[in-house]
């Protein structure tokens, strides 16, 4: 088991300490599960009044925070808890799943694939010809990756992802579990005489550098040219984009949020859970979208929306105290 000393914590975090404490640090956990030699967090003032209960012999807290941490017990105030709780997750983080061999003899590697220095492939795994993948790669059990495909240094892809042919992986990774990158975009047209008629999707998919893509998500390929995911964007589960959408860098998206075709983000756009965009639409940089919201025209840089359609989070939140008014009227 890990342990660590609040001196040794505080070495990496370069906080400052207020109180002190003789436990020894044996995990991370949540204020109201913690147990007395674990550490916990406090993100915010309004968790304050959770401090007194928690049995927690420590915890990282913002500089501002307004309350004594109280005997044996010890705060280290940084910047920001939340960022630097990272960094104690990352301490006690266990090891990750092991390979046994580097290359794992069930898998089936074209002769024609490059696979670079350092990078390990599970069982079951398939690498298609000419596909390149780069060095320190790591490629989890009953992973498919297609003709032509490139993979950047040291990315994560976990089991069951599909990469479909042609499209192209960034470096610093990560794909969960599942995940499906350039399956053919939703392209039909109606045909008098044979219903419905599906379009050709010739295009690929470009991921950027340092993306993560949440399990059970799906990149479509572009209908003609390249569906584009910026760097650094961060995608959770069970997400959908659609063909040819672009995506700018630092982009967020929440889980079951979706895409329609040829969407455009700017630079750190953040769509919340269930928001859903309307296709050729372009939301501008900063911009946010309420969780459960439908957007259906563009959003200018920095603004926020809400709402089925969304509208402004202003104008949203005025005409939901309208009808809260009108229903309560209405009931006398």
């Amino acid at each position: 088991m890990k342990t660590y000393s609040i001196l040794e914590i505080n070495e990496i975090l370069k906080g400052e300490i207020s109180g002190n404490t003789t436990h020894n640090i044996t995990a991370p956990e949540q204020l109201e599960l913690a147990k007395e030699t674990e550490i916990s967090f406090i993100g915010h003032k309004k968790y304050e009044k959770f401090w007194e209960a928690s049995k927690a012999c420590a915890a990282i807290v913002n500089e501002d925070i307004s309350i004594e941490p109280g005997e044996n017990r010890v705060f280290i105030k940084v910047k920001n808890a939340d960022l630097a709780m990272s960094q104690v997750l990352a301490l006690f983080a266990p090891p990750t799943p092991v390979f046994r061999t580097a290359i794992h003899p069930t898998s089936i590697i074209d002769e024609t694939a490059i696979i670079g220095e350092g990078t390990k492939i599970g069982a079951g795994s398939y690498v298609g010809p000419d596909v390149k993948i780069g060095k320190n790669v790591t490629i989890y059990p009953n992973v498919t990756i297609l003709d032509e495909c490139t993979i950047g240094n040291n990315t994560i892809i976990w089991s069951g992802t599909v990469i479909r042919e042609r499209c192209h992986i960034g470096s610093d990774c990560i794909l969960h579990p599942n995940a499906t990158i350039g399956a053919d975009g939703f392209g039909f047209r109606p045909d008098p005489e044979k219903g419905l008629v599906k379009i050709p999707q010739i295009g690929n998919v470009i991921i950027g550098n340092n993306v993560e893509i949440g399990a059970n998500s799906s990149v479509d390929r572009g209908k003609f040219s390249s569906t584009i995911l910026g760097d650094g964007c961060k995608i959770d589960n069970l997400v959908q984009i659609g063909h040819n959408s672009k995506l700018g860098k630092f982009c967020i998206m929440a889980g079951n949020s979706g895409l329609a075709g040829s969407v455009t983000l700017g630079n750190g756009v953040i769509i919340g859970g269930s928001a859903s965009i309307k296709d050729h639409l372009t939301l501008g940089d900063g911009a946010m979208v309420g969780a459960g919201s439908g957007v259906a025209a563009d959003v200018p840089a920095g603004k926020v929306v809400l709402g089925y359609p969304a509208v402004e989070a202003r104008d949203a939140l005025k005409q939901w105290a309208i009808l809260k008014r009108l229903a309560r009227d209405s009931s006398k």
